[in-house]
């Protein structure tokens, strides 16, 4: 159960001269650095509502997302199931600031994480953690995760 738990912490990925946005800090953001958090923020609706359409909208095809640290998954099958697993803790997550950083058409975001939810027996849960996602701009302009890790943490933390 104690892994069925820190797993469903997750949903929820530096470069030269990067435009870099801190919405934590009241840095004003550019457009694109917006339309980047506007993926982030879409995407953490939809996951509320447990529609896996909206949260799948928010990903490239071949997008790579750690659903436990270090197990990066792919493919939209595998995705679709791990994101539709956790809706039934019906999560919901808060941010406590965003941080922006573009260069070029490669974006990366990093934002301190709280989850709370109730676990299939009915118990409440509660998690913390650092997603790093990395986005990639669209041919129409929008911004698509590549690359979502929820668990940037990992690596500070001993087990």
């Amino acid at each position: 159960m104690r892994k069925f738990l820190r797993n469903l912490s997750l949903i929820v990925v530096s470069l030269s001269v990067p435009a870099i946005a801190n919405s934590q800090e009241g840095n004003t953001m550019t457009d694109d650095q917006k339309a980047v958090l506007a993926t982030i923020e879409n995407m953490t609706e939809a996951f509320h509502a447990a529609d896996i359409e909206g949260v799948m909208r928010a990903y490239e095809p071949s997008a790579s997302v750690a659903f436990e640290p270090g197990a990066a998954i792919s493919g939209n099958a595998n995705l679709r199931a791990g994101f539709q697993g956790f809706f039934a803790v019906k999560p919901q997550f808060t941010y406590s600031g965003h941080e922006v950083i573009i260069q070029g058409d490669i974006a990366l975001h990093i934002t301190p994480w709280n989850m709370t939810g109730t676990t299939p027996d009915g118990q409440p849960m509660a998690q913390s953690g650092l997603s790093v996602a990395v986005l990639r701009r669209q041919a129409d302009g929008s911004w698509l995760m590549v690359i979502d890790n929820p668990h940037g943490q990992a690596l500070m933390v001993a087990e």
